[in-house]
C-alpha cells in the first residue's frame, strides 16, 4: 500500500477507523441518546443539564460540522470557563497556506488536546481536524460511535506485530487520504501517551507510520502531510498528582500496571479540574526545514522530523510563574527570581501541598513524599528546561 494513495483508495476502505459521514449522523445520535452510560457521562460532566432538552438538541444537529459549532463548541466554551484562567492562541499565521496542516502536538489531556485546539480553531474561524484517537480508550461501543461522530479516526493499538504493521500502514494511508484527497486537517499527538514528566519527546514510531504510505520516499511522504507543530502550555496539570501517584507505585513495583478504572480517572480529571491558564502556539510547518536537509535515508529523515516537530514545541512553550519556580527549586538557583513573587511562591508550594495531599497510597514514607515533590517539580520545571535547550540550538 504504497502508490498514489490519494486517489486510488476509495472511502470505504477505511470505514473501519474514519469518522461516520454526514448521512450516518441522525442514526447513530440516536442510537447514542438511548444508551444510559452516555446519560451518565452527560450528567457527570454537565450536572446541570436539563437531558431531555440536551437531547432534542442533538436530535436535531445533521451534520459534523454542526455538531461542532452548536454542540461541541459551546461544551468547550463552558470548559474553558469552568475549570481555565483563560483559553489563548497564537500562532495563526501559520495556518494560511494551500493545502491542509497534519498538526502534531505534545500530549498533555487525553481528551481536550485535540479539542481545545479545535476550539481555538472554530474561534479563528480556520478549518477543524481529524482527530487521531487511540482504541484503547474505547471501552464501550457508544464511545466509538461518539468519538467518530466527533470527527475522531481510531489508531489500533494492542495488536500483534504482523497485524501492527498493516494497521499502521492503514492508519497512514487513511491520513493521507485526509490531507491529499479530502483536503482536510489532521490532529495527532507527538507520541502514544502523555510524557507524565512533562519532557515531551516525539516518537519516532508516530514518525515512521507517517512516512508509510505516500506518492515517493520517506521524505516526500512527510512532506504531504505539511506537518505543522503546536505546542500546548498548562499553567497547572490537573493530574499532576495521579502521574506522581503512578511514579510512586512503579517505584515500588517496576510492573505495575494502571488499571482501566485509572484511565477512565485521569480522563474526568483532566476534563474536570482547574488547569489555569492554557496556551496553544502554533509554530510554521516543517517542510521548508526538511526539503533543506540532503539525508536520504529513512532512519535520518525520521530523526530530523522528529527534532525539528521538538525544536518547534519546545521554542512554543507558554512558560508561566510555576516553571520558573519549579526549575529554581530543582536546580537549586536564583535563576528566575524575576519572573515571579512572593505571592506566586507561595501560592504554588500551597499548590504542590494540597496536590500530594490527594495522593491516595498507603504507608508513604517521609522519603517517597520527598521523591513524589521532586517528581512533581520536575514535570513543571521541563518546559523550561526544553525551552532552554531548543533556543540555545537556534541560536
Amino acid at each position: 500500500m504504497n502508490t498514489d494513495v490519494n486517489n486510488n483508495i476509495a472511502p470505504e476502505n477505511f470505514d473501519d477507523i474514519r469518522p461516520f459521514d454526514d448521512h450516518q449522523f441522525h442514526d447513530k445520535i440516536a442510537s447514542i441518546v438511548r444508551e444510559p452510560g452516555f446519560e451518565h457521562a452527560v450528567r457527570y460532566v454537565m450536572p446541570d443539564v436539563d437531558y431531555e432538552e440536551f437531547v432534542a438538541r442533538l436530535l436535531n444537529v445533521k451534520t459534523q460540522m454542526d455538531f461542532q459549532t452548536r454542540i461541541m463548541g459551546p461544551f468547550l466554551e463552558m470548559l474553558v470557563a469552568r475549570t481555565t484562567h483563560g483559553l489563548t492562541f497564537s500562532g495563526a499565521e501559520h495556518i494560511d497556506v494551500p493545502q491542509p496542516h497534519t498538526f502534531i502536538t505534545n500530549h498533555r489531556d487525553i481528551v481536550l488536546d485535540a479539542s481545545f485546539l479545535n476550539l481555538c480553531f472554530i474561534r479563528e474561524k480556520k478549518p477543524i481536524t481529524q482527530v487521531a484517537i487511540g482504541n484503547n480508550l474505547l471501552i464501550f461501543d457508544w464511545i466509538t460511535d461518539l468519538v467518530k461522530l466527533n470527527r475522531s479516526f481510531i489508531v489500533k493499538r494492542d495488536t500483534g506485530v504482523r497485524e501492527a504493521l498493516e494497521a499502521a500502514k492503514h492508519l497512514s494511508a487513511y491520513i493521507h487520504y485526509v490531507i491529499g484527497t479530502m483536503k482536510e486537517p489532521v490532529w495527532i499527538a507527538q507520541r502514544e501517551g502523555r510524557a507524565k514528566d512533562s519532557n515531551d519527546k516525539t516518537q519516532e514510531s508516530v514518525i515512521k507510520m507517517l512516512s508509510l504510505t505516500g506518492n515517493g520516499d520517506s521524505k516526500a511522504n512527510i512532506m504531504e502531510l505539511n506537518i505543522t507543530p503546536v505546542a500546548i502550555s498548562y499553567e497547572y496539570d490537573p493530574n499532576d498528582y495521579l502521574k506522581v501517584r503512578e511514579f510512586l507505585l512503579r517505584r515500588r513495583d517496576p510492573g505495575f500496571k494502571k488499571s482501566q478504572r485509572d484511565d477512565l480517572f485521569s480522563m474526568e480529571t483532566g476534563i474536570l479540574k482547574q488547569k489555569g491558564r492554557v496556551h496553544f502556539h502554533v509554530g510554521e510547518c516543517i517542510n521548508t526545514k526538511l526539503a533543506e536537509c540532503d539525508c536520504d535515508k529513512r532512519a535520518e529523515v525520521v530523526r530530523l522530523t522528529c527534532d525539528l516537530i521538538d525544536r518547534s514545541i519546545h521554542c512554543g512553550y507558554r512558560i508561566f510563574p510555576c516553571n520558573y519556580i519549579a526549575f529554581d527549586e530543582i536546580e537549586e538557583t536564583e535563576r528566575y527570581k524575576d519572573n515571579y513573587n512572593a505571592q506566586d511562591l507561595e501560592a504554588f508550594n500551597s499548590y504542590i501541598e494540597n496536590q500530594l495531599a490527594k495522593v491516595d497510597v498507603p504507608d508513604i514514607t517521609p522519603e517517597e513524599r520527598s521523591f513524589m515533590r521532586r517528581m512533581m517539580l520536575t514535570m513543571y520545571a521541563n518546559p523550561l528546561r526544553n525551552q532552554l535547550a531548543a533556543t540555545e540550538c537556534a541560536d
